[in-house]
């Protein structure tokens, strides 16, 4: 038993998913319908307002795709890491702060932007301290109850926030008050879970500082670039990496925006979305007790394998109820194939070299959510119809189960 119990540090890493958690639930909830009220009192059409807020995510992870690499390979420098990180999240809790400042759909469409730059920038140094602050047979583990205790520790502020939403009338203030509370309690929360870890954190496997750090760390992304190619396994872990997230983070980012854009209720939408969370707590510790027991390799593919499923049921979704029942399926498997793909990856890449890799991770991540996210948008704008992005989406994920399994057979080979 005592084997099982999580270290300070280990808790302290832990907290700062519940932290950003809370940030990723609004985006995926409120902000989506927010955007839509604005949009809508602009005069801009349903399919047009689902398009535009798929290409705000797409910009966003463009950017995190273009800078992250850099800033992740600084980050193996002795001392760099925790800096890096903490401008990061100030920059997203910041902005998420200040997401009630906008009055236009286009300036609040900046300012997400600059929070989701802030929030992504900050998990690739949040990814990479894995391994500072856990051993080897314990990634699996700790990195799922990250994801888990995430899940149900961000459903404090977003229940708190959803009480101001809905029953703003009754409460006597206006909507734009509502989501004043909204955005600066969920800053708020981002910014207090993440301080034990800034105050605890200390970097153990890093390179010593280079006489030109950012020219050093440019010439070490060439290096590690050609470096993962020769080692296959992992050059194709990321390639299938790169499609079977597209499904993850895409369902994540478009599905309160999808479900508004087919014309569901709004309340509906959000408390199905509050279920999901309440499922994917203990889903994820039941895969984390999994990990204990049986391959991860095996496990990554049973949740690859449910996605398909869940994205082939979305294709036709147009009822209340189909929703509410992909959102208790989406809640069995996220966590899960999010913690299981980090944990992976971790466990195959040099432990010094964590920064620059899991940089590189994250260009397959953000890329794999751009491609997604832009897709949808684009198929809705020249169909009109919104359930057919979702098919596209189906695709990928089947690519990236099929380059996983052989992946996985490659690195069992070594």
């Amino acid at each position: 038993m005592e084997k099982m119990k999580f270290t300070k540090l280990e808790k302290n890493w832990i907290l700062y998913d519940v932290g950003n958690s809370a940030f990723t639930l609004l985006v995926s909830t409120i902000l989506p319908i927010y955007f839509n009220s604005l949009a809508e009192g602009a005069g801009v059409s349903e399919v047009d307002y689902l398009a535009y807020w798929g290409y705000a995510a797409s910009v966003s992870t463009l950017i995190v795709a273009l800078i992250g690499p850099v800033l992740g390979t600084m980050a193996d420098i002795r001392n760099f890491k925790k800096p890096l990180f903490m401008a990061c999240v100030m920059v997203g809790v910041l902005a998420c702060g200040l997401l009630w400042v906008p009055s236009s759909w286009l300036l609040f469409l900046v300012v997400f932007v600059i929070a989701k730059v802030g929030y992504s920038t900050s998990l690739i140094f949040y990814d990479a301290m894995l391994v500072d602050v856990t051993t080897p047979e314990r990634l699996d583990r700790v990195s799922s109850n990250g994801y888990a205790w995430g899940y149900i520790g961000s459903c404090i502020p977003f229940v708190i926030s959803l009480v101001f939403v809905l029953l703003y009338e009754s409460l006597g203030m206006t909507i734009g008050i509502a989501m004043i509370i909204a955005f600066l309690l969920n800053g708020a929360w981002w910014l207090v879970m993440s301080l034990p870890i800034l105050k605890n954190y200390k970097q153990i496997h890093c390179i010593e500082a280079p006489e030109h750090p950012l020219k050093e760390s440019i010439s070490r992304i060439v290096e590690t670039l050609k470096d993962i190619k020769s080692q296959k396994h992992i050059f194709m872990y990321l390639l299938a990496f790169f499609f079977f997230i597209d499904g993850v983070y895409t369902i994540i980012e478009m599905a309160t925006a999808y479900g508004s854009a087919l014309g569901l209720d709004t309340a509906g939408l959000l408390l199905a979305l509050l279920v999901t969370q309440i499922v994917a707590f203990p889903c994820a510790l039941i895969f984390s007790r999994l990990s204990g027991n049986h391959e991860t390799g095996k496990l990554l593919k049973v949740c690859i394998g449910a996605y398909i499923c869940i994205a082939l049921f979305a294709i036709q979704l147009d009822k209340q109820w189909e929703f509410w029942f992909l959102a208790v399926c989406v809640g069995m498997f996220q966590g899960a194939i999010q913690a299981l793909a980090r944990s992976y990856f971790a466990k195959i890449i040099p432990a010094e070299k964590s920064g620059e890799y899991f940089g590189i991770y994250d260009i397959c991540g953000k890329g794999a959510s751009f491609v997604g996210t832009f897709l949808i948008g684009v198929v809705a704008q020249v169909t009109g119809v919104a359930n057919l992005g979702v098919a596209v989406i189906a695709v990928l994920l089947i690519i990236g189960f099929f380059m996983f399994c052989k992946a996985d057979k490659m690195q069992k080979n070594g």
